[in-house]
């Protein structure tokens, strides 16, 4: 690979990491999972730097949070974080990454096929998730449903809409440009 290629790659990486380091934090407290903005940013970031990009920025990102940056959902970050109720659901944003961007991947960018990789993906981080929940809080399965993915369904939906929709606008120009292939 030529040094500006894997300089431009590089930075892309960093950069996707830093957009999820910016709007990661933001959340809205709904119960014990807040609503943030992480899958969107991680579903856009697909159309950015495709999957292997993606994952890595994501690994990024969460090694930050896991060395302490409060750049988890609240403005919290730390070993304590990952280990706590929700961890489950910031593990599993690695295979959201990897099952979203290998469908657009294999499907050169087909927007169905795009959305419905994302949407595997999520449910495969709901399963993380929940899964992680169930055993930190020794609750049942169907309160963690109730508190943890079926008030999110609509809500990563309408993500999984919006980064599609800003993936299209912001892949176009970048492709003109041959930022991205």
């Amino acid at each position: 690979m030529e040094n500006k290629t894997k300089i431009y790659t590089l930075t892309t990486y960093a950069i996707v990491a830093a957009l999820l380091c910016i709007f990661g934090p933001i959340s809205i407290p709904i119960g014990p999972i807040p609503v943030s903005l992480t899958i969107l940013i991680i579903c856009l970031s697909v159309y950015l730097v495709g999957m292997k990009g993606a994952v890595i920025s994501y690994c990024i990102y969460l090694l930050l949070g896991a060395f302490g940056l409060p750049v988890f959902s609240g403005y919290q970050g730390g070993l304590a974080k990952l280990a706590g109720p929700t961890g489950g659901y910031l593990i599993g944003f690695i295979p959201l990454a990897l099952i979203s961007g290998f469908f657009f991947e294999k499907t050169k960018g087909n927007l169905i096929w795009t959305v419905i990789g994302m949407i595997i993906g999520i449910a495969v981080d709901y399963v993380f998730g929940t899964a992680w929940f169930v055993i930190q809080m020794d609750c049942e399965i169907g309160y963690a449903l109730s508190v943890c993915v079926i008030p999110f369904i609509p809500i990563d939906l309408a993500k999984v809409v919006i980064a599609n929709i800003l993936g299209k606008l912001v892949r176009k120009p970048l492709l003109k440009a041959g930022l991205v292939s």
